[in-house]
């Protein structure tokens, strides 16, 4: 930050639990991770099922398409690469009901508990010379 230009914060692309999410993403799919013996989602992703202890899993492929089912706006700035207002969402996936990711949203839009949420993948930027590709939500007509 010594030249002045305030980054975003990049989401650590190489861990052994998530990078097969993050490597998804640059490719343009979402994918949640799943126990071969149990089929159990396995989120936040790791690579142990805590449903019947096995540690054979592998990385399925899902639309994004969701619900919104919780959000905030966010109005006191706490970092200075995230002006405000932004709004945090959590959107429930249709295609695993339960299972709960993260995006954002600029501003504050009118939002509304289970309405219609589209996937799409916001670049952040590189990390180590990889692209930082994040998947994120936005209101979609359906």
């Amino acid at each position: 930050m010594s030249d002045g230009v305030v980054t975003r914060m990049l989401p650590v692309t190489d861990d052994l639990d998530t990078g097969g999410f993050f490597e998804a993403a640059r490719r343009g799919e979402l994918v949640l991770r799943r126990c071969d013996d149990c089929d159990a989602i396995l989120h936040v992703p790791r690579m142990y099922c805590r449903h019947c202890r096995s540690w054979n899993g592998r990385w399925q492929t899902v639309s994004g398409n969701a619900t919104l089912f919780s959000w905030t706006t966010v109005v006191h700035q706490v970092h200075p690469a995230y002006p405000t207002p932004y709004t945090v969402v959590l959107v429930d996936l249709d295609e695993a009901p339960g299972t709960h990711l993260v995006g954002n949203l600029p501003g504050a839009p009118d939002l509304r508990a289970g309405m219609a949420m589209e996937l799409w993948f916001e670049d952040l930027g590189a990390i180590d010379g990889n692209a930082a590709i994040v998947p994120n939500w936005r209101p979609t007509p359906r």
